[in-house]
């Protein structure tokens, strides 16, 4: 019986290991990779991380930008970011998501994923790399959180894209129009382009192109549609004869702090794990940060003669702004010089160039986060370091070479050529629908009384 059962379990064990023989002749390694267990300690971070970056939203942003416009608007301003919170969270649960994320093609995902389809199936594994990581990619690398946090994660980038465009139009929008433009600009302008750099399907992906937390998908983005929101609406009445002074610079100042604090999730989270990556990405982020403000302070000192409150946090935002596409893929030295450079940068947008071209950035969106955006995303390719870098030309040093920068631009290119051209025939089609702009009448009482009954005693 002891030699029968041996025989037996020795046969077993041969038989075995030629059935995997087979399977290795005939089908390619990593077919049948069982798609990743959770990792506690990733998921934490990530649950973290998702919390910071809506905290970015609401309140940040939304005291950000409420401190700096007129008292009459302030209720109305803050209300825009809080409405756009809502409005984006149900528009990425229906569709958005399955848009960017899902499989399809290099242009656009499928619908698999509508209504959060399917999800409900991934609460105790990992995000599997043939789903939302693009099936057949060689980019696609499957994650240790589950598919809800991971859609979560990606819902607050969906949200606070939207309502940093909200800055440019500052004070004469009607509500109507914000609520339907979020909607379809969600889903035609920044559900696509997020699917081209974030998928590895994606065909901005496939050229080389990196973008490591949003510099493209959400502050060029951003910045170009408030940049046409800006000249399609036309300047606020009284700009240049009345006085356009901020309410409150304290409110401004604390959103611009839930800022910063909030950005290490928007950074840091984008390593999509507690590693050694979102260590590097907190690292420079608060180091670019620290530049920009600094170098807004010192140009705006020698500029105008005194360094102002507004200046200093605008520059941090702008440093925050530029470090985005780059934090984890470069060393903390490059990151000052792309922080000290998207001070100075942005100062020169938002205030020269700006009243050269006689537009109306209310509150500078596309003086900060359009050109910051694109500043950032062309460094990443100078400065993109090897080991930390997507790529792998020149894994002991710096991976910054003219083809990356090349494949940078070009990224740049086919976001403001798309956000731009999709903005501006959305706004056509909203004015002609139900109108844009409030009238001058009710702009110079102020939208918190006209468009919602309130105001700030």
């Amino acid at each position: 019986m002891i030699q029968t059962a041996t025989g037996r379990a020795a046969c077993r064990a041969v038989l075995s290991r030629a059935a995997l023989s087979c399977a290795a002749l005939c089908f390619p390694v990593g077919a049948f990779a069982a798609t990743p267990a959770i990792d506690t300690g990733d998921t934490a971070w990530m649950l973290a991380s998702t919390a910071l970056v809506l905290l970015m939203t609401i309140p940040g942003l939304a005291l950000f930008y409420g401190g700096m416009v007129r008292k009459k608007n302030v209720l109305a301003t803050l209300i825009q970011s809080f409405t756009i919170c809502c409005i984006v969270t149900v528009v990425w649960m229906v569709a958005g998501y399955s848009l960017a994320f899902s499989t399809g093609t290099p242009m656009i995902g499928d619908l698999s994923r509508f209504m959060l389809s399917g999800i409900a199936a991934n609460v105790s594994k990992g995000v599997d790399a043939a789903f939302t990581l693009g099936a057949g990619s060689s980019n696609a690398t499957p994650m240790t959180i589950p598919e809800s946090v991971y859609m979560m994660f990606q819902m607050t980038f969906a949200i606070i894209t939207p309502a940093l465009i909200a800055g440019a139009f500052a004070e004469r929008m009607k509500f109507s129009a914000l609520c339907a433009f979020t909607i379809l600009w969600s889903l035609v302008v920044y559900s696509p382009i997020a699917h081209w750099v974030w998928s590895p399907l994606g065909w901005v992906a496939q050229f080389g192109a990196i973008d490591f937390a949003g510099g493209t998908v959400v502050h060029i983005n951003s910045g170009v549609a408030g940049l046409v929101t800006a000249l399609v609406l036309g300047k606020r009445r009284g700009l240049g004869s009345d006085d356009m002074s901020p309410f409150n610079l304290t409110y401004a100042i604390v959103g611009a702090s839930l800022l910063w604090v909030g950005w290490f999730g928007f950074n840091a989270g984008s390593a999509v794990g507690a590693n050694g990556r979102a260590g590097m990405a907190m690292l420079t982020t608060q180091i670019a940060a620290a530049g920009g403000g600094i170098a807004w302070m010192v140009v705006e000192r020698f500029r105008t003669g005194k360094p102002t409150a507004l200046g200093i946090i605008s520059g941090a935002v702008a440093g925050l702004v530029a470090i985005t596409p780059a934090a984890g893929f470069v060393l903390p030295g490059p990151a000052l010089v792309i922080g000290l450079a998207a001070g100075a940068v942005c100062f020169w947008s938002a205030t020269w160039l700006k009243h050269k071209l006689g537009y109306d950035d209310s509150l500078d969106a596309f003086g900060v986060h359009g050109t910051g955006g694109i500043l950032g995303a062309l460094l990443t390719g100078v400065f993109a370091f090897g080991p930390l870098s997507a790529t792998d030309a020149n894994p002991a040093g710096y991976q910054g070479s003219l083809h990356q920068v090349i494949a940078q631009a070009e990224a740049v290119m086919v976001t403001i050529v798309w956000c731009g051209l999709l903005t501006y025939v959305l706004l056509k089609l909203i004015d002609l629908a139900i109108g844009l702009r409030v009238t001058p009448e009710e702009e110079l009482e102020g939208l918190d009384m006209v468009l919602h009954g309130e105001r700030i005693n």
